[in-house]
């Protein structure tokens, strides 16, 4: 895993807070287990805020907004996802006809990938219709304005056009090679070493494709991952806060 940034560290810091917000001089003392220094976390504390990625607030603290922000709402929507019962619909998403700018492209395409959807042919997306609309809300109602949505039951084999569009086996191969890392994980390792390997899980479990139980092939659901992740990060986080109520006695 390779060495993270000072805005890396923070930014993950706080993606994983709940709520996502806290004092500066904490975000400074972490980065610090990274061999960040002081003054570097200092100057991309204040560059967030600048680029609107962080709020700074009463007493030094710092939270998260914008993109940030939305992304931590995609990590809290992926870690306790919600689904419904699937009854063999799918959505369907067209992209009508017509020129677009090259940022709105860019910004549909994100969001129909965070929404869950794939993309069949060019201006084609699809996934099964299995979960809540209003999941995601931003990205919905970005998508709702650039395309149109219809449902729809396609003839054949759903697992044929699943495995068209999703990587399955890649996933699956991806998870568990993070799972194995989690169940072995040293509980002794440095705070920095731990949060790597949280962060790298974290971002691989918020890509889970959320599919039916029917269309995943025998094997490669994320419920191990998941289980994994939430053992691993209860013990994690208590060595976290043991680290930064240390910190703050430190400093009064």
């Amino acid at each position: 895993m390779a060495s993270l940034s000072a805005r890396s560290i923070i930014a993950s810091t706080l993606l994983g807070s709940i709520p996502p917000r806290l004092p500066g001089r904490l975000l400074v003392a972490f980065a610090e287990e990274f061999g960040v220094q002081a003054g570097t976390t200092r100057v991309a504390l204040s560059r967030m805020v600048d680029g609107g990625e962080l709020a700074r607030i009463d007493g030094g603290t710092y939270e998260l907004v914008g993109d940030l922000l939305e992304r931590h709402q995609r990590q809290e929507a992926g870690l306790k996802p919600a689904v419904m019962p699937w009854q063999g619909e799918w959505e369907l998403r067209i992209v009508p006809a017509g020129a677009r700018s090259s940022a709105d492209r860019a910004a549909l395409r994100r969001s129909c990938l965070h929404l869950g959807l794939r993309e069949l042919r060019e201006g084609v997306w699809m996934r099964p219709n299995n979960l809540p609309s209003d999941r995601l809300p931003i990205a919905r109602a970005l998508v709702d304005g650039q395309t149109q949505r219809l449902t729809t039951v396609p003839d054949g084999d759903p697992a044929g056009l699943v495995a068209e569009l999703f990587d399955l086996d890649t996933w699956a191969g991806e998870a568990h090679r993070l799972s194995n890392l989690l169940d072995n994980a040293d509980t002794e390792a440095s705070l920095a070493r731990g949060f790597e390997l949280a962060a790298e899980s974290l971002r691989h479990l918020v890509s889970d494709p959320l599919l039916p139980d029917a269309l995943w092939p025998d094997g490669l659901r994320a419920t191990r991952l998941r289980s994994a992740y939430a053992a691993y990060v209860r013990s994690y986080q208590a060595r976290l806060s043991s680290f930064f109520r240390s910190e703050l006695a430190a400093l009064q």
